[in-house]
């Protein structure tokens, strides 16, 4: 059976998958940060889509190597954030959700930026199968809106606990606009710093 006849047979599109850009970037209000929209191939089975391709992303400014994937699982009004690692182990995340939806949120921690201390967020869902890049130098958190929550992140530095450090969700010299002003934190979390005392080693 030639390949048009195995495709027509199994329903999927006669047209090659390579001729459709797999992929929507999409730059933040801080630009550095990147909204990716994947192309989905839905049929009568289930979907078919590209999380990640190294060329397509690198065209857009995304030439990063991920050398880790992590993956929480959290339950509804959980609040996790607002984390980063200091160099030399800083990392870029590339941020997607397989299981609920979140409110995901990058904070610019570079203090020679012309958006230092500045935010974006966007929801993140298992329905929108959108994607969120946040490189180095900026710190991160996320907020559960679905009854649970499982985020797949993949970085660019391994974890390295001798650098890791944070921010308070909630510092107001930030301004997060948070669904929820009540949100489940860990002990760590909530002791986390403001950002004029945070550890940050960003230049």
């Amino acid at each position: 059976m030639d390949d048009d006849r195995i495709r027509t047979h199994l329903n999927y599109p006669i047209t090659p998958i390579s001729y459709i850009m797999p992929f929507t970037f999409s730059p933040l209000h801080i630009p550095e940060v990147i909204l990716i929209k994947p192309h989905v191939f839905p049929d009568a089975r289930g979907f078919f889509l590209e999380t990640y391709k190294h060329s397509d992303f690198a065209v857009h400014g995304i030439a990063d190597t991920f050398v880790q994937t992590n993956h929480s699982r959290s339950v509804q009004g959980v609040l996790r954030g607002l984390h980063f690692q200091n160099p030399p182990k800083a990392q870029g995340k590339l941020v997607r959700v397989v299981r609920g939806a979140v409110f995901d949120v990058a904070v610019d921690i570079r203090p020679s930026s012309s958006t230092f201390g500045e935010w974006v967020g966007e929801i993140l869902s298992d329905e929108n199968k959108h994607m969120l890049y946040i490189p180095p130098g900026f710190a991160h958190g996320f907020f559960v809106l679905s009854s649970t929550a499982d985020l797949i992140y993949q970085v660019t530095a391994e974890y390295a606990p001798e650098f890791d450090s944070g921010i308070i969700w909630n510092d107001p010299a930030i301004d997060v606009q948070w669904p929820d002003q009540r949100p489940i934190l860990s002990p760590k979390d909530a002791a986390l710093p403001n950002l004029a005392h945070a550890d940050i080693q960003f230049k």
